[in-house]
Order: structure tokens, then sequence, then C-alpha cells
């Protein structure tokens, strides 16, 4: 790497290598029977090079020719790309707990045996059970020109376990995460299997204005409109609807959100983004009140910012990284929890929804903060009781709307693929049954 960066060093203004490998071990179960055992190796390296003023970028999946590399980014400088920031020179960060060693030596026979455990667990339910297990090593490494070299090595295991309601293609999942190989605890699993039963009978409900409570699964189909909102990109190009509202209040007064890559009491947590640039814990709303806006190093500098921390290489759908330009990203959001637990939510409903699954979270005016998603599944509740689950349901909203009308969030962040969640229960929220 040193090598590749005093070679770019003479050739342009300012050089900048990022390097990543990682490795993840995987075993999957269908119909609570071994279906995959896999491993997958990814290793890469990209160049960003500055030269007057101008963007080069090229990547290999294997380091063998520099010169080679070096020229493909030299040559994409045709491409007339600005770029009037520079690379930082970052060196003093938190030391951060993100590596345990033991999770190297899990074997896949280990992940076999918890995913049996889960499956056996599940089968007390008439649902199709699968699950999955994984195990994820990764080392990162971002070098500037301007003196920058860090690295950043984590590890991380999870456990999946769903049950699907039989005929359908929706069901009840939970997934739990750690630094080490832990095995789900039993309240979780509890919890999906209680969950499943309580809404396991198929009914109908008429459709209108009512409460509905999405949970950690599917939170990220609200996430992804605030994020695009609060994006220094979107109020750069002039189509985040709240561009000029700085200091005023959007949401409810419940709804405090940030960003946390510091907290590494779970896994994947990062001293600096993918640009070397410090990462800190970071307010975007605050009781309500719009506090501030993401950069990266680009859009900082076109919008005479200071870059927050938020370059990283991320696509909208899953990619390799190193194929990737940094963008403003949010990859830690958080929301402050609420006082209620989540039974304590169900009970609170007179009529409505709790949704654990979203489909066509993608579609809708996202920059606008539009939504429009099928409830796969939703479970209907009436008078503080679920009492199964509706086919063919849809909910409508616009999150700066909806957000307005925030009745609790639940006391507890759960694990999910979305993050670390909490469960929100909103009113007036318009639901469109099939009848």
């Amino acid at each position: 790497m040193e090598k590749l960066l005093e070679m770019a060093k003479k050739v342009c203004n300012q050089a900048e290598i990022y390097s990543i490998d990682n490795k993840q071990n995987v075993v999957g179960f269908e119909n609570a029977k071994l279906h995959e055992i896999d491993t997958k190796f990814q290793s890469g390296v990209s160049l960003r090079i500055i030269k007057d003023g101008k963007l080069g970028f090229a990547y290999t999946r294997n380091l063998i020719n520099r010169d080679e590399l070096l020229q493909n980014a030299l040559n994409s400088l045709k491409g007339g790309v600005e770029a009037s920031y520079d690379f930082p020179l970052t060196k003093e960060l938190p030391k951060l707990n993100t590596f345990d060693a033991s999770c190297e030596n899990i074997m896949s026979n280990q992940l076999v045996d918890e995913c049996n455990r889960i499956c056996d667990a599940l089968k007390k339910t008439n649902g199709e059970i699968s699950a999955s297990a994984y195990t994820y090593l990764e080392t990162l490494r971002v070098l500037n020109t301007k003196g920058t070299d860090l690295t950043n090595k984590i590890t991380q295991s999870g456990i999946y376990g769903n049950i699907t309601y039989p005929g359908t293609a929706s069901g009840i999942g939970r997934v739990w995460q750690a630094k080490k190989f832990e095995k789900m605890p039993d309240n979780v699993v509890n919890e999906t299997i209680e969950l499943f039963n309580l809404s396991s009978k198929e009914v109908t409900a008429k459709g209108g204005k009512m409460k509905v409570m999405f949970m950690p699964n599917c939170m990220y189909a609200l996430n992804w409109r605030i994020q695009s909102g609060t994006n220094s990109k979107s109020v750069y190009e002039k189509v985040s609807p709240i561009a000029n509202k700085i200091g005023e209040k959007i949401f409810s007064d419940k709804i405090t959100i940030f960003d946390d890559p510091l907290d590494d009491k779970y896994p994947g947590a990062r001293a600096f983004d993918d640009e070397g640039v410090a990462a800190s814990k970071f307010n975007l709303i605050n009781k309500g009140v719009l506090e501030n806006f993401y950069y990266d190093l680009n859009y900082a500098k076109k919008m005479n910012k200071k870059s927050s921390g938020h370059g990283y290489r991320s696509a909208q759908w899953e990619s390799d990284t190193v194929t990737i330009k940094p963008t403003p990203t949010l990859g830690y959001i958080r929301y402050q929890t609420g006082n209620k637990s989540f039974e304590e939510l169900v009970k609170s409903i007179d009529r409505g929804i709790i949704i654990e699954g979203a489909l066509g979270a993608h579609s809708g005016n996202i920059p606008n903060g539009d939504l429009s998603i099928g409830a796969n599944p939703a479970l209907y509740v009436e008078n503080g009781e679920i009492v199964g689950q509706i086919k063919d349901i849809m909910v409508s909203a616009n999150i700066y709307e909806l957000f307005k009308n925030v009745i609790d969030l639940s006391n507890t962040l759960y694990i999910s693929y979305s993050g670390l969640m909490p469960a929100i229960l909103f009113d007036n929220v318009s639901v469109a049954t099939k009848g």
C-alpha cells in the first residue's frame, strides 16, 4: 500500500487508498433442514487521486500490478469529475472494542448446531421454519498522502430465526447479533413463537385511519426517507423538503434521532469513516427539532461546511465497497427510546395494526418522504389484543406528517437488520385493506 501511495504522490496532488479484506461463514436452514454451508472471502483495493481539481478513481480485487491501477485512475481524470476538497490528516482517535478473537475459531458445525436448536424451538408452532447463522471478520484500512493511516478490525456473529405462516410468504422473524458467537437468547426465541401464535389466525378488517406500530424489522422503510431528507447531497441538489428547516420542529417532541458509530457495545463500530475523517456521535433531530444535516468531504466543500464523518462507500442495494466512491451515508442511526414496553404499546391500541415487515419500501417519492408499502405481515389489534393477521394490506403516509403523530416509542432497542431500533406507535395512519 505504501509503495502505491508513493507512486501516486509523484503524479498527482493528493491520493487515498482504501483496502478491505473480509471472510464470512454462513449456514442456512430451510424447512428446518440444513440447506447450505458457505464460506466467502473478499478483498480489494481502490485508489482515489486528485489532480488539478479533478478526481480519478480505480480499483482492483488483487493488488498485483500497481502501475496498471494507477494508470487506470489517471485515465479516469478525463471524465472531468470535480474534486475541490482535500483528503484529511487524522491521527488521534478513540480506541474502540470491535474485535473478538474467539470469532475467528468458530466452526461451521457450531453454526449448524445453533440453527438446529432454533429450529427445534420454533417447531412448537404450525409454521414453516427457517434459520441462518454467520460469522464475519473484516479488516479495513484507509491511508492518504496527508499522513493518515487508519485500520479497523471487526468481528460479528449473527443468528436469524423465522416462522412463515402456512401457505404464505410472510411470517415472524428475529435476529441476534454480537461481536462474538452467541446463542440467540431464549426470550428472543420465545417472543418469535408467541407473536406467531397470537397472529396465526387469518382475519379481515375494514381499512381507514388507525393506529399503526412499526416494528424494528421494518423501520428501514422510515429511516430511508429520514436519511434522504437530512442528506447533504439532497439539500445541495434541492430535493430535500426540509432543506431550510434547521432549528425548526419537524417531528413530534418524542422523537430524537442521532448517529453513533462509536457505540462499541454492538458489532461494527467505527472511529473513522471511509474517507479517514474522525467519526463522532451526531445529532440529527432532537425532541422533534431538526439540528443537522450530514456531510462527506465532497458535499461539505460544496456547501462550505466541515465533513461530519459520514463519507461511506455504500449503495442502495448491496455491493462491493471497493467499487464505490464515498457518499454521505448514515450507518449507525439510533432513536432515543420511549417510555412503554411493547406489551403496553399493544394494550394502548383500540384498533390498528402492527407491521412486522414491509414490501415495496423503495417505492414512492423517497426524497419527499412519501411512503406506500405492503405490510408483510400485518398483525391486527383490537381492544389492546392481537387477534390475527391480515393479508393484502397497504399503508400510506408522508413521514413529515407521520412523525408528528407519534403516540410513543418502546423503552427497548431491538437488534434487527435495520440496526438497533425501537418499535414506534403512530396515530391516524391511512390503511387500505382488500375489502
